[in-house]
């Protein structure tokens, strides 16, 4: 199971009423945030989560309203008596912003690994978890991510009984471990059916509509993505500034075929996105116009 919270849903300035666009997922005690604009604290505060188990923060790229707020948050996961490392994965020169940064938040009782992203796409293995890290199109280097949890296939009994394992062996190669048993190697390939449908969530903000958004968002469970603009009249403003409409958002959900789309980053000057769900449902009916502090459980299919 993923649980999802959409921590904000503004972009450009957190707004009184509105947190700039920033996504938590937690997964077996751990949590990893993606993006960390002005005020993230606020939010995660709010909504009653602890800040100890975040374990990775991902970046989608170095404009202040998706990465001002971190300096204060490493401060307080410190001060959370955290000791463990933190990761951080973000573009090329992440390490150098964040340090920078650091200058008003300059001892903290844990380390920082950073992992820099210079690829079109780079899958890393965290937390039990796989994140998937892919470039878009916006005025400087930015990414989206796809948190994606694999699963194994179903445990084939009457196979182990075949091979005459003991049973205190089978939980092993549940696992995906390998046993040796009276000088033979068993591998889990040897006792399980083949790998079923996992959980993903793709987040993707602050870009124009590309054909591979829709490619790594394909099929995903919960697509949360930008739409910057209401108005189609805006497109122009969209196009200049490397953004996206929401019917542009809209389109790309369905071009991925994905079960939910949930929008975010929405212009300081959309004061109620609600205006345009009509719109968004005719072009995709499985859309949700995203709010602060939104949460969904991602469970695996029966």
């Amino acid at each position: 199971m993923l649980d999802i919270c959409l921590l904000g849903t503004g972009g450009m300035m957190p707004l009184p009423y509105r947190y700039l666009t920033s996504l938590m997922v937690r997964y077996n005690g751990s949590s990893i945030l993606i993006d960390c604009g002005e005020g993230t604290q606020n939010s995660i505060r709010i909504k009653g989560l602890s800040f100890k188990p975040i374990d990775v923060i991902c970046i989608t790229h170095f404009h202040a309203d998706h990465i001002s707020g971190l300096p204060g948050l490493l401060l307080t996961m410190g001060n959370a008596e955290r000791t463990k490392p933190l990761t951080m994965i973000g573009p090329k020169g992440l390490e150098k912003v964040v340090n920078s940064l650091r200058i008003i938040a300059p001892e903290l009782p844990f380390d920082i690994k950073f992992i820099e992203l210079e690829k079109e796409s780079e899958i890393i293995e965290m937390c039990g978890l796989k994140i998937e890290a892919f470039k878009v199109n916006h005025r400087v280097t930015c990414y989206g991510y796809s948190i994606l949890l694999d699963r194994a296939g179903k445990f084939d009994v009457e196979k182990a009984k075949a091979l005459g394992l003991p049973v205190n062996y089978w939980s092993v190669l549940q696992k995906g471990e390998t046993v040796t048993y009276e000088g033979k190697e068993y591998t889990s390939d040897m006792v399980m059916g083949e790998a079923r449908k996992g959980l993903k969530c793709t987040y993707c903000t602050d870009t124009r509509p590309i054909p591979s958004i829709a490619e790594f968002a394909k099929g995903a469970d919960l697509f949360i993505c930008e739409g910057m603009y209401g108005e189609d009249d805006k497109l122009a403003n969209a196009k200049e500034h490397k953004h996206m409409t929401m019917r542009e958002a809209a389109n790309l959900a369905k071009m991925a075929d994905v079960k939910e789309m949930w929008l975010t980053h929405y212009s300081p000057a959309t004061n109620r996105p609600a205006e345009f769900e009509d719109m968004v449902k005719d072009i995709f009916p499985r859309a949700v116009m995203g709010k602060d502090r939104m949460e969904k459980e991602l469970k695996f299919e029966d």
